[in-house]
């Protein structure tokens, strides 16, 4: 038995997606543990493109199974939708998917409550993509008005859903919120009934799959744990506020999905030859100028769920090796080098000065992180194509110069590079 688990290091977006895709052969089971729609993940097969947010990459090998543990949240309206698009698009979905009945269900209040809480931030924004993520969890921690999807299938459901939906109402009114302005009794009647639908609708795939899971690792099951996010999003350990509202680093895999550390034996660290990140908060390696415009065109940096364009900057090995340590990272995935490809030259941080004295260690505060100055170290481009490439050996000299000196600063193996977005454009050293 073995679990792998694959997680970003840095602000999210780092080309998941298509790792777990590729190290999906290699296991039976594919676990999705936090998070909610909040996420995207693009893969790319044989030149034809799709985009997730809930189900697990590993939709796309019929004879993996897919799980989505209790530690996601779960817009259900959103999630049938991916599911029907996913068929439209050739893909079979039946048994191979299981949905936990402990992950917590979204509902409108809390897309609402996410929208007022986001203009309450002012000037620098939360980076919430408003789908309700962190109002759900939110309700998670208070308990009272939480809703799991198991709770759905109960024979009190009906009527404590209603008066949950009333006093999520009467508060969102007494709050003069104008989306909901005049609903009543009739209206919660309706929001009611729209969700006993979701929930007949999904009743095929729900079920204990903290059980399922356990009984998995136990007879020798390879699993792969999918997180969301990256790591410097944590909300206990990344850049707070500016997080999301679960633990996206290498800390929240047990925690979401009921299966115990030891039974990860490898975990694979996924980073961008560069850096990015969506939203407000400090971002030391920032450019705000032509050369950041550069990177984000020639990266496609506009987001999978949201197509807000990503700030970008030059690679970050502070914070990088912070997420590394942190997660217990094996090996690294260095994605998108092909972006940087026709750079004269490229620029790695690493250490921070604040105040004048410098340092290797990430700031916990984000006020302190504000105050940072870059220390880089300047390595040559390379003009050369690399889309084409399959092997180190033929990458250009300074590209292999390039990932080699981030393997060093991060005290990791480089176990796989990514040249493109297909399947076919990796470079698999020892994935």
């Amino acid at each position: 038995m073995s679990g792998t688990s694959v997680i970003g290091l840095q602000w999210g977006d780092e080309a998941k997606g298509k790792v777990v895709d590729i190290l999906t052969s290699q296991n039976d089971i594919v676990v999705r543990y936090q998070g909610g729609a909040n996420a995207g993940h693009t893969v790319v097969a044989d030149g034809k493109k799709y985009k997730l947010s809930l189900i697990p990459s590993g939709i796309f090998r019929p004879n993996v199974q897919c799980v989505i543990a209790g530690g996601v949240v779960i817009d259900p309206a959103m999630f049938l939708n991916e599911m029907n698009t996913l068929r439209e698009q050739g893909t079979a979905i039946g048994k191979n998917l299981m949905v936990s009945d402990r992950a917590h269900l979204i509902f409108p209040w809390h897309k609402e409550t996410d929208r007022i809480l986001n203009e309450l931030a002012n000037k620098e924004s939360l980076g919430t993509t408003m789908r309700g993520i962190g109002p759900c969890y939110s309700d998670k921690y208070g308990r009272s008005l939480a809703v799991r999807l198991g709770d759905m299938y109960r024979p009190t459901t009906r009527d404590r859903l209603f008066d949950i939906t009333m006093t999520k109402f009467n508060m969102l009114q007494e709050a003069e919120v104008d989306w909901f302005d005049g609903y009543d009794e009739e209206a919660a009647e309706q929001l009611v009934g729209q969700y006993m639908e979701y929930a007949e609708q999904l009743k095929p795939y729900v079920a204990d799959t903290t059980a399922y899971l356990l009984d998995a690792v136990e007879s020798g099951k390879r699993l792969l744990f999918e997180g969301a996010q990256g790591s410097l999003l944590d909300i206990d350990h990344g850049t707070f506020p500016y997080v999301t509202s679960s633990n996206s680093s290498g800390v929240g895999v047990s925690a979401g999905s009921g299966v115990p550390g030891c039974y990860i034996t490898k975990v694979v660290g996924i980073l961008k030859a560069y850096t990015t990140r969506v939203g407000g908060g400090p971002f030391p390696t920032e450019l705000d100028n032509e050369i950041g415009q550069k990177i984000r065109d020639r990266g496609n940096e506009y987001g999978t769920v949201t197509k807000r364009p990503r700030r970008c900057g030059w690679f970050d090995a502070v914070a990088a090796r912070y997420t590394t340590r942190l997660g217990g990272v094996s090996t690294l995935s260095i994605m998108l080098l092909d972006v940087l490809s026709t750079f004269d030259e490229l620029k790695i941080c690493t250490a921070y000065e604040i105040n004048g004295q410098r340092t290797a260690n990430f700031p916990a505060h984000v006020d302190d992180l504000r105050m940072v100055t870059p220390v880089y170290e300047t390595h040559p481009g390379w003009q050369e194509d690399i889309t084409g490439v399959r092997s180190i050996a033929d990458l250009p000299e300074n590209a292999w110069n390039y990932v080699n000196r981030i393997a060093e600063l991060l005290g990791r193996s480089i176990g796989l590079i990514s040249v493109g977005p297909d399947r076919k454009q990796t470079i698999n050293i020892d994935l």
